[in-house]
């Protein structure tokens, strides 16, 4: 994964995570981590379309709840960062980044 782009989501905390950047659909490690599907907006700034976490970042997407609203909103990229803290460690990640950012496919 090093050599792929890494972008870097700051947490309402202040703490900076460093997420490796993919074009989609790209197939995933087989590992737990925490995601975001986003697109690049007219000033070049990653916009946050749903941020989540996983056990298994290889598990396909298809089937998730919110593939609609993030199909609707156009996500051209997924941001992951495998997190292996376990599943406390990756819920405190998302909430601090969901708290930060609002992504409108959170809800």
């Amino acid at each position: 994964m090093s050599d792929h782009h890494i972008c870097e989501w700051v947490g309402v905390s202040g703490t900076k995570y460093q997420y490796t950047v993919y074009l989609l659909p790209k197939d995933l490690p087989a590992k737990p981590g925490n995601y975001v599907f986003c697109k690049i907006d007219t000033n070049k700034r990653w916009i946050p379309i749903y941020m989540g976490q996983t056990e298994n970042l290889s598990e396909r997407f298809d089937g998730h709840h919110a593939m609609p609203c993030i199909k609707n909103h156009q996500a051209t990229h997924i941001h992951v960062h495998v997190n292996v803290g376990g599943k406390q460690a990756r819920l405190g990640e998302e909430k601090d980044l969901l708290r930060s950012y609002r992504p409108p496919c959170n809800g």
